[in-house]
């Protein structure tokens, strides 16, 4: 069984910054890519980066220039560093992860969620 565990998120005042974690544990073989979504209240689940086991990034145009995704294979963690946050950033923040597991005789792909941790930006 694979488990993403998220940290990091609060209540901050507009302008300012957040750094999520979230660790992955478990029996797996590899991480493929790693990611972060959100989702604010009445809206539905976006991407807002991600980060392949190469290291190649991509973020939500929204969050360009603002949010920095960075993973230590080692500790088979990733981070979301986050600054100049906003009002609008507002939401549960959610991990993701590709994983190759075994189960029996079977290599298979599984992709794993975290709980969820919440930000909120105050103005």
């Amino acid at each position: 069984q694979v488990q993403l565990v998220e940290s990091g998120g609060g209540l901050v005042q507009a302008g300012g910054s957040l750094r999520l974690s979230c660790a992955a544990s478990g029996s797996m073989l590899s991480i493929t890519a790693m990611a972060w979504y959100r989702q604010a209240p009445g809206k539905q689940r976006e991407l807002v980066a991600r980060i392949a086991s190469n290291g190649t990034t991509n973020y939500a145009d929204s969050v360009k220039g603002r949010f920095t995704i960075s993973r230590d294979n080692a500790k088979n963690t990733v981070y979301l560093q986050t600054s100049s946050l906003k009002p609008e950033d507002t939401a549960v923040y959610y991990c993701n992860a590709g994983t190759v597991v075994v189960t029996g005789p079977t290599i298979r792909y599984l992709e794993v969620w975290g709980q969820g941790t919440l930000v909120t930006v105050s103005s």
